[in-house]
């Protein structure tokens, strides 16, 4: 079964550099892993928080995302593994076996948000969000990691196309695509 994503333990070296996170067993499944060999794309989308406890609510204080995505390239017979940080693509390798790529989500991550000193107590939280993308959202990723990041950005498509996205989403949710997240948290500490 797969294992959601884990903050390290509040030492002092956590504080200064921030947390460290692993995400483990991620394509253990048969489903997700059926759904990449039929030419799925599947994204691994990490949320991490600092936060502040208060007397009454708790805040947000910093925080940062990254995706990392997996696909199937046939003609390579391969699995393509990027890391998506600030915008930036940094490809983590092709491998020929799943299991290779698996342990390429699974590495072991630094997040550079450090803790501060403050009277309230602090702890960091993790959401990580798996989804397999559907067919239209496949080739915005493929131009996207191709570096054509312009029509996207620029809100320069087809009006129609938000309609036919919605379409294809739906299709590929019917055909099998599927959606998970996971949240994990460090207990409280002082800096």
């Amino acid at each position: 079964h797969r294992s959601a994503s884990k903050p390290a333990t509040t030492s002092g070296q956590v504080t200064i550099a921030g947390p460290i996170v692993q995400a483990k067993d991620m394509l253990a499944g048969a489903r997700i892993r059926e759904l990449l060999s039929a030419g799925f794309t599947a994204r691994f989308h990490f949320l991490v928080e600092l936060w502040s406890e208060g007397s009454w609510l708790n805040d947000v204080e910093r925080r940062l995302d990254y995706d990392v995505i997996v696909r199937h390239v046939p003609l390579e017979r391969t699995y393509e593994v990027v890391q998506v940080t600030q915008d930036r693509p940094f490809s983590l390798g092709k491998f020929a076996r799943i299991e290779d790529a698996e342990g390429a989500i699974g590495r072991p991550t630094r997040v550079p948000i450090a803790a501060f000193a403050t009277n309230r107590r602090l702890y960091y939280q993790v959401k990580l969000e798996v989804e397999v993308l559907s067919l239209s959202d496949l080739d915005e990723v493929d131009r996207w990691l191709r570096g054509e990041l312009q029509p996207a950005m620029s809100g320069g498509r087809n009006p129609g196309t938000v309609i036919t996205r919605g379409f294809r989403t739906l299709a590929a949710r019917l055909l099998g695509g599927e959606k998970r997240e996971y949240e994990a948290r460090t207990a409280t500490f002082r800096v």
